[in-house]
């Protein structure tokens, strides 16, 4: 018996569908159309080996990552194909973040992309800006608002390391003055230890002069950047439009102290679950830890942090500082 279809439409079927999908409708033509199995595989352009094919055994390890990958999407829906990835081969599954995509796709797990922002045209990044070097060298802080379901506004001041993008703080309350900021500077350097920088703009909060006095006498050094110009605290204001979309968006307040327990989850889970593409899809804790040793002695007593220094600037574990960069940590005041 004649297999149905003519010989200009068998070019197509190759660049239509896969050879696993081409072996599944070679068998179909065999089983319902009635025609030989030399004649279905060469309409499908497959040879009779691949059409043969079968086997030896499934592959639960597969499937077994297949329904990690479901539930972590479905736990943390914000997340895109690529942090799924790496967090399901945190859990010791073998997956491609493309395979991952691809399944996502299938299920209909994938995240709408974000409406990409107009780019700011001009060159004004601050006259004297601190790039972050080390852990503790900057942290940069800021407020965000939003509201309760009742109509009630409320603030959560966030605190972030530059560095290795840790979130220090979420302190959510109905009004914060330079008292309160105050007070959470406090308990953040009893537990992290003091930063040589902190940068901000200027808001009244940050340019009180009760909050200056007390910065100058932790010696802690700040950079406030020119008014209007949101875009010289990048770490921060980056930060916000991730806490935005992946919290505040997702989320309904009913009352002030049920967005207190909501962000302080998503506090947590942002440093210990959720990888970070630029530390190299680490977490932020998992990047504190190994940044922790390429921290220069003067703020090691504070941080907790091993006294030698040869390490990258950027503290991950390389091999002994060069003589050029030796002199020029020398230059500095950091013993080499």
């Amino acid at each position: 018996m004649r297999c149905w279809g003519t010989r200009s439409s068998r070019r197509h079927w190759k660049k239509a569908v896969s050879a696993g999908q081409r072996r599944e409708l070679a068998s179909q033509a065999v089983a319902r159309k009635g025609c030989s199995q030399r004649q279905a595989c060469r309409f499908f352009a497959l040879s009779r080996a691949t059409c043969r094919y079968r086997p030896r055994s499934p592959h639960p390890a597969r499937e077994r990552a297949d329904q990690a990958v479901v539930a972590l999407s479905l736990e943390h829906p914000e997340l895109g194909a690529d942090k799924i990835a790496a967090m399901a081969r945190r859990q010791g599954h073998r997956l491609g973040n493309r395979h991952v995509r691809e399944l996502r796709r299938d299920e209909c797990l994938t995240v709408p992309p974000r409406k990409p922002k107009q780019q700011r045209r001009g060159e004004s990044t601050g006259r004297h800006p601190q790039k972050a070097s080390y852990r503790g060298h900057v942290w940069t802080w800021d407020f965000i608002h939003d509201w309760t379901m009742k109509g009630g506004a409320f603030r959560v001041l966030s605190v972030v390391d530059e560095h290795t993008r840790e979130l220090l703080a979420l302190h959510v309350d109905r009004n914060i003055g330079s008292g309160k900021v105050r007070e959470v500077m406090e308990e953040l350097v009893a537990r992290h230890g003091a930063p040589g920088h902190i940068r901000s703009d200027n808001g009244p909060e940050f340019v009180a002069r009760s909050l200056q006095d007390w910065l100058a006498a932790a010696r802690i050094k700040t950079l406030y950047i020119e008014p209007g110009s949101p875009w010289q605290n990048g770490f921060v204001e980056s930060f916000h439009d991730k806490f935005r979309a992946e919290c505040l968006a997702r989320e309904l307040f009913y009352t002030l102290g049920e967005a207190r327990v909501v962000i302080g989850d998503w506090r947590r889970k942002y440093n210990r679950v959720r990888p970070h593409r630029s530390l190299g899809m680490q977490t932020p804790e998992e990047f504190a830890v190994k940044s922790a040793q390429g921290t220069p002695p003067g703020r090691a007593a504070e941080l907790g942090a091993p006294t030698s220094w040869e390490t990258h600037s950027r503290g991950n574990l390389l091999h002994p500082a060069s003589p050029r960069r030796k002199r020029k940590l020398e230059q500095q005041g950091y013993r080499t």
